[in-house]
């Protein structure tokens, strides 16, 4: 485990908010609650599900699109001149205290008033060689929501191992005219509603079960029983692993899915507690984590209130005191 610890002020000393995770809603967070002037540590594991983004188009402000970890960079840099205490550390567990939170990682710890939580999900990947060259190239691809407009009219595929998948063929029926839905136990695991549904759509869904699955000249090959088909992009609908075991450890309630249950406020049913991006909700968008992140920050200041302001100097009165 790499710690990196920035120091700082606050290096010493109970902060406002600790925020665990340094991906897009993480980092934008500290950025807000920074600009908030409030005392914040970020401890960041250096494991965000962005930073293995090739290029996302969907990005607000990028009209070439940006590769994740180049986003991730330059998010780095815009909070750089905050005085921000920031952790390079995998956060081992989080307790309650009586006036707030403290979060362990290795040898150090941090307490915190309020405690926002934006650890993401880590996509289950499919078993083949080349994973991350696949990823890299546009052949291997976890979400149609971000990037389906890449795979217009080319020959589409989607791997699963459950009735998910045929939600996600027919999502991306809309982008190309040739889909196909490659079940792990082969189509005999799809009810037959299921397997009416990808008829109406025209979506194949071979009879026999995925033996193989390789990636070579930008393309993947599915081998099914004694068949192979090609595909210039596939879809891994294998489902996602919420990092949602520091909410449960504080007795938060988790919704279907694993998902952190919060409020409009992004804050969780445990006092103090708020969680935000991929590990609240399923729509795993930067933006959506972005925005997240401003809700967040906004409302934790709102309830710290003017706790750990300055104090105008002697002799000089607050602004709008009576003279």
């Amino acid at each position: 485990m790499q710690i990196l610890d920035t120091g700082g002020p606050e290096a010493d000393a109970r902060v406002d908010v600790a925020i665990v995770g340094g991906g897009p809603g993480g980092l934008t967070a500290a950025l807000y609650l920074a600009r908030f002037r409030r005392t914040v540590a970020l401890i960041d594991a250096n494991q965000s599900r962005a930073a293995k983004i090739a290029r996302s188009h969907n990005v607000p402000g990028f009209p070439e699109g940006i590769a994740g970890a180049t986003l991730l960079a330059s998010l780095r840099s815009q909070l750089a001149p905050y005085p921000v205490r920031t952790v390079m550390a995998t956060v081992e567990r989080v307790e309650r205290e009586a006036d707030g939170f403290r979060v362990r990682w290795g040898s150090g710890d941090v307490r915190a008033r309020l405690l926002l939580l934006a650890t993401g999900v880590t996509d289950i990947a499919p078993a083949m060689p080349h994973l991350l060259e696949a990823l890299r190239t546009g052949a291997l691809r976890y979400c149609p929501v971000c990037d389906g407009y890449e795979v217009i009219d080319r020959a589409v595929g989607v791997f699963a191992d459950g009735p998910a998948g045929v939600a996600e063929a027919v999502y991306l029926r809309h982008f190309s005219a040739d889909v196909v839905l490659f079940m792990e136990g082969g189509a005999r695991a799809l009810a037959p509603a299921e397997r009416e549904r990808l008829a109406r759509a025209g979506i194949a869904c071979p009879e026999e079960p995925v033996r193989s699955i390789r990636h070579w000249n930008d393309r993947v090959t599915v081998v099914h029983g004694e068949r192979e088909t090609r595909r210039d992009a596939l879809y891994c609908a294998l489902g996602v692993d919420v990092h949602a075991h520091l909410a449960r450890a504080l007795g938060a309630t988790t919704r279907e899915g694993g998902y952190v249950a919060v409020d409009a406020h992004h804050a969780s049913d445990v006092d103090g507690l708020y969680a935000i991006g991929d590990v609240a909700q399923g729509l795993n968008q930067i933006a959506v984590a972005a925005g997240g992140a401003a809700v967040a920050a906004s409302a934790m200041h709102r309830r710290l209130g003017t706790r750990g302001m300055p104090v105008a100097p002697a002799g000089h009165p607050r602004p709008g005191a009576a003279p």
